[in-house]
């Protein structure tokens, strides 16, 4: 029996490894993508693992995690975001720079 337990847990540990790969792969696209369109410039190519949690909805539990990154705006200073992930879709993104109103 011990043994069966001993595969299971292996199976969850690869299970939540790939999906955090995953996760993070989806989290990375998004970010080059919003500072693309943003014309922000996305230092250091990564996001950061901030906090992992465990997400009830109606559609079910889910994993949440908040990544970070690094974006400057003119090239000179660095600010920080962060993006929300809740199983392997965007929840929320957050540069926290005010949005841009154009002039009537």
């Amino acid at each position: 029996m011990s043994h069966l337990l001993t595969v299971c847990l292996l199976l969850l540990l690869g299970w939540f490894w790939l999906d955090s790969l995953r996760a993070r792969e989806i989290a990375l696209g998004i970010c080059q993508a919003a500072c693309r369109q943003r014309d922000l410039q996305w230092l250091d190519q990564a996001v950061a693992l901030r906090r992992l949690g465990l997400s009830w909805r109606s559609e079910g539990v889910r994993l949440r995690r908040v990544y970070r990154f690094d974006f400057s705006e003119e090239g000179t200073g660095r600010r920080q975001g962060y993006i929300v992930m809740r199983g392997l879709n965007l929840e929320e993104l957050s540069f926290g720079l005010p949005e841009q109103v154009s002039d009537a």
